[in-house]
């Protein structure tokens, strides 16, 4: 549409780019009956609005935007070969971006998936999250991950198609990782913070999921799917602590339903990732 405007509207217009809901914005009142249902219907607004079943609405978004207003823009011509990427990328989610196994797997080019990863993260479909290296003297990964913004669509796309099923599910975690990386980059994002979000992972497999850098301080975030707390999850965390040269906060989210400080960790359940930017 902008591009078809005769005129600039320099000084006379504000855009304004809605993001699917966040979790405060729909359960504010109504928390979910669970955290698989959450994750399987996704924050989509209409899916809410007119009561819809995640499936069969997410079916028709795919449809009609992904298939056809994202095909129309970078001019795919093979709608089988745009489903299987689509698909592909969801299997993908919440792991480190190799573009030579996805164009092996594909059957796309490097310039093609760059490409089609450019426009789905420019229509908020996707978020690329960079690794961070700054002040680390380590061998780290240094390609980024890659997150799909909505766990309803991440779900519709691999298959998912009740609630249940995520209970059992191989990408169960990466699903839950997934949400919990949309939520902090939605809080950013509506309340006009740069979204200095990045993870660190170095190549004898330690790891942190999420990191938020404030300044000349940072949380170092840990993510887990799973309804009980072990210490073990922790490992990362306290690994890379030791090299960080500003001040660390270590954070868990993860799937119970209980907030506490474990020694030095603040445990955050699945409902209240928000409360994780109004620490005391």
């Amino acid at each position: 549409m902008l591009e078809n405007l005769t005129q600039s509207l320099a000084g006379r217009t504000a855009i304004v780019k809605l993001l699917p809901f966040s979790y405060d914005e729909i359960y504010h009142s109504s928390p979910p009956p669970d955290l698989f249902s959450l994750l399987y219907s996704g924050f989509y607004p209409r899916i809410f609005d007119k009561k819809l079943n995640p499936t069969e609405a997410l079916s028709f978004y795919v449809s009609t935007y992904l298939e056809r207003d994202v095909r129309n823009m970078i001019n795919v011509k093979d709608l089988a070969l745009f489903e299987n990427f689509l698909k592909l990328l969801a299997g993908r989610n919440g792991q480190v971006l190799n573009m030579n196994t996805l164009g092996d797997d594909s059957g796309l080019s490097h310039n093609t998936i760059g490409s089609w990863i450019s426009v789905l993260e420019a229509g908020y479909i996707i978020k690329r999250i960079s690794p961070y290296y700054r002040n680390l003297n380590k061998r780290l990964i240094k390609a980024p991950k890659v997150y799909f913004l909505d766990s309803g669509l991440l779900c519709y796309l691999l298959g998912i198609t009740e609630a249940k099923q995520l209970i059992t599910h191989p990408l169960r975690g990466a699903v839950f990782e997934s949400y919990v990386a949309s939520e902090i980059y939605k809080y950013h994002y509506h309340h006009g913070i740069p979204d200095n979000i990045y993870y660190l992972r170095d190549y004898q497999g330690h790891e942190v999921d999420v990191i938020i850098e404030r300044g000349l301080s940072a949380d170092l975030v840990e993510v887990k799917s799973a309804a009980t707390f072990q210490s073990n999850y922790l490992k990362g965390l306290a690994y890379f602590e030791k090299f960080y040269t500003g001040k660390v906060d270590k954070v868990l989210i993860y799937g119970g339903e209980d907030n506490y400080k474990y020694k030095d960790t603040l445990v955050i359940n699945w409902k209240s990732i928000s409360s994780l930017f109004n620490k005391k």
